[in-house]
């Protein structure tokens, strides 16, 4: 991007970030740019679809809409991770009867009404007697009986129709399974190449599954891990520690726990991933009529607020945006919601809330003083100067206020703030002084409408500068006219 040249047309009124899924309903330009223009933050491919060359085009086209607004855009590919499935039926779909007994045997053959192939052999390696298998996102229910190391014999617990190549799903039971397949790693491997800022892996049980994702990206995106497994929900501290956010993936997570328990996971793993400054996302059916509709139900919109108030970093449109009708009207509720809800003095008072944070650092401490020091002085801005993004996460860990401006030299830096809470993010060059760090703050916060003449702002940063995570100053400063006025450096 060319420095010294601003396009003010995008300026969020929210600190709650959006993501939208694209496929067929949202890969044209025209699209594209107007679901970024309604409030998309950060675009989602997901690789379980599509071709190289259809993801590729994307990428190419919401780089264009990055250059023509001149503002971050972010970029997560999503890995199918390993899908597991049953067979196929010689006659078509079977329907299965509580109390009949069903068998699961290792193999591709065609099933029938009384049996079906489960070419996973890792499966039959974890099943017990008395394991619940759910087939068809949990709407089959099969008890395990009798066990050998190809046959699974089964009690139909809850019944109903099942079809080729559904899902499995095997609650409670830690898979030996890698969450990385050979698909994800080509798949990776690609999204790499094409410089796309987030990677979120599916299906991660363990860190040890995280930690293999890391050693594969050498540091070139950032790693997301999708909590949708009851194993990663009791391993989540070690998985929010290597990794750089984690989604909430509530699709596979209400087929293995008891839909009661779901809300309560939610709010905990935000708690935990706020607690570490790492961003966490809201996703799966935010919006699902939507798919078809062009307003949500109610319940839906109490779902999003619900999220917002957690302080989730961001919330996720998944088939809504991809394949749905009102893709845009989709966003556009999520914008309205997220500002609604921001709007309520109960969320200021949330947002100070941090459940058992830990303050052993200079770093932390400037940050949260930072929070302190803003609102009670009515701060137009907290201003962050950062060359890793460390500095602008600890300020939104503190879920302060005034708004973040990020100022970063790092164009990369500044796409991945895009998942962060709060921050409005500028590319701009590096500060060699004090002085100068200061005075290019008050011009920034100026020209992207954060301040006006007369208006403080707290600025942080860490000297000597270029040292990532090095937040040692908290300074606050008194904007006045003279910061604007005939100057066109950044």
């Amino acid at each position: 991007m060319r420095e010294g040249h601003y396009n003010n047309k995008i300026k969020r009124h929210r600190k709650t970030k959006i993501i939208a899924t694209l496929g067929p309903a949202s890969n044209t330009r025209e699209m594209i740019r107007a679901l970024f223009v309604a409030g998309v933050d950060i675009f989602r491919l997901n690789m379980s679809h599509g071709d190289y060359a259809d993801k590729t085009n994307l990428i190419e086209i919401i780089r264009s809409v990055e250059k023509e607004f001149n503002h971050p855009i972010a970029i997560m590919a999503d890995l199918q991770g390993p899908k597991l499935r049953i067979a196929t039926f010689k006659n078509g779909p079977v329907k299965l009867k509580v109390g009949a007994k069903f068998t699961l045997y290792l193999g591709t053959e065609p099933g029938d009404e009384t049996q079906v192939g489960m070419p996973h052999k890792e499966i039959f390696a974890a099943l017990e007697v008395g394991t619940d298998v759910l087939l068809n996102d949990g709407k089959v229910r099969l008890r395990v009986d009798k066990l050998s190391n190809e046959h699974a014999d089964c009690t139909v617990m809850v019944g109903g129709e099942l079809n080729d190549r559904k899902g499995v799903n095997i609650p409670r039971v830690t898979l030996p399974l890698a969450a990385l397949t050979a698909k994800d790693r080509k798949d990776l491997s690609f999204a790499v190449s094409k410089g796309v800022d987030w990677i979120a892996l599916s299906f991660v049980q363990r860190a040890a599954d995280v930690a293999e994702a890391r050693r594969l990206i050498g540091g070139k995106a950032a790693v997301m891990a999708k909590i949708e497994k009851p194993a990663a929900v009791e391993n989540l501290d070690e998985i929010i520690e290597l990794s750089d956010g984690v989604m909430v993936a509530r699709g596979d997570l209400g087929v293995e726990e008891a839909v009661e328990n779901v809300p309560s996971i939610q709010k905990r793993i935000i708690k935990a991933a706020r607690r570490e400054g790492k961003p966490v996302v809201v996703a799966t059916q935010m919006l699902e009529s939507m798919i078809y509709a062009p307003v949500p139900t109610r319940a839906e919109v109490s779902d999003v607020a619900t999220a917002v108030n957690d302080m989730t970093d961001a919330v996720m449109l998944s088939a809504e945006s991809a394949m749905g009708s009102y893709p845009v009207e989709a966003v556009s509720v999520m914008d309205r919601v997220a500002r609604r809800v921001e709007a309520d003095y109960d969320y200021a008072m949330t947002a100070t809330d941090i459940e058992n944070a830990d303050y052993f650092s200079t770093e932390d401490a400037i940050s949260s003083s930072a929070r302190l020091v803003g609102g009670a002085l009515g701060a137009k801005a907290i201003v962050t100067f950062t060359t890793s993004g460390s500095t602008a996460r600890r300020a939104a860990r503190e879920r302060p206020e005034p708004p973040i401006l990020v100022l970063t030299p790092s164009f990369k830096v500044a796409r991945k703030m895009a998942m962060v809470w709060g921050t409005h993010t500028i590319k701009t060059k590096d500060v060699k002084s004090f002085e100068e760090m200061i005075g290019k703050s008050k011009r920034m916060a100026i020209r992207h409408g954060f301040a006006s003449a007369g208006d403080r702002i707290v600025v942080t940063a860490g000297v000597p500068f270029g040292t990532p995570g090095a937040t040692n100053v908290l300074h606050i400063a008194f904007v006045t006219d003279k910061e604007f006025e005939g100057s066109t450096e950044v």
